[in-house]
């Protein structure tokens, strides 16, 4: 992937506009190289231009297990590599560039490998463009950008999977980390938001239980009321939809509850001795 990084005040532009290409009539990459050709290092309005290998953009996509299902954005897209390599994938992809020669560029490129149904660049801000439809993120920007993304991020549908090269998202820590080559790649899947008290109750009995989460990303903590006692979680986290955390029950027995979270309501099973399941429903206060 080829990629701008900026710093946070480069990012900054009146309104989103479709990308024409260099030339529309392109038959293959070197002719809209005949156009524009970016040279590594080259520095704008606090920007510096810096290609990634190959082998990080393919590890970023495998990390992020991009289908034909999948609507990936690339989120700087530079010269459009990262999209480019989505759409080869079968994946629907969009490129969001705020240089306006490499946004043209990358649209080139996009029809010079025929994926002009899959691929598209448009030229824009990221902090001003709607990427929430993603189940995808893909980026290559400065931590402060990434710090700036990430509220925008946590509050994309749970499950969105996300990828960096190179910069973390501060204390948010990734789910997945892969070296290579001496760079390295992140993943991050957004969680769902399990914060408060929830009363959970299982199906074909009076059981019911109060379970107090509280969270930090996809860390969890808490306890759950059994009678008259509580007892603290073990093992709680949560990835994606999914909510995963064990707590003995008030005969002592372990009870190990797997669970799906939408909004305010929760679905899932409570496994206990001799691995019996019991479906469980909740919802929060």
């Amino acid at each position: 992937m080829s990629r701008l990084l900026r710093s946070s005040t480069a990012i900054a532009l009146a309104g989103v506009l479709a990308v024409s290409m260099i030339n529309a009539d392109a038959k293959d990459r070197r002719e809209c190289d005949r156009d524009y050709k970016p040279q590594v290092g080259q520095s704008g309005k606090d920007v510096v231009w810096v290609p990634t290998p190959d082998e990080i953009v393919q590890r970023m996509l495998r990390m992020a297990k991009v289908t034909p299902q999948d609507l990936v954005y690339d989120l700087g897209a530079g010269d459009g590599k990262i999209a480019i390599a989505a759409g080869k994938i079968g994946a629907t992809s969009v490129g969001i560039e705020y240089n306006p020669d490499m946004a043209k560029l990358a649209q080139c490129y996009v029809q010079a490998e025929e994926l002009a149904g899959k691929t598209r660049i448009i030229q824009g801000d990221v902090f001003k463009e709607d990427f929430s439809k993603a189940t995808v993120v893909t980026m290559y920007l400065l931590p402060e950008l990434n710090l700036r993304l990430r509220p925008t991020i946590l509050n994309m549908k749970p499950g969105t999977r996300v990828t960096s090269h190179q910069f973390t998202m501060g204390d948010w820590e990734p789910d997945e980390t892969a070296e290579v080559d001496y760079r390295t790649a992140y993943l991050w899947i957004v969680p769902a938001k399990v914060d408060g008290t929830w009363t959970l109750r299982e199906q074909g009995s009076s059981n019911a239980y109060t379970v107090n989460l509280t969270q930090k990303y996809q860390k969890v903590s808490g306890d759950v009321a059994t009678g008259s006692a509580k007892q603290p979680l073990v093992g709680a986290t949560v990835r994606g939809e999914e909510v995963r955390f064990a707590f003995n029950d008030d005969k002592g027995v372990t009870r190990t509850m797997t669970g799906t979270v939408r909004g305010n309501e929760l679905t899932g099973t409570l496994k206990g001795a001799g691995g019996t399941e019991t479906k469980v429903t909740g919802s929060r206060k």
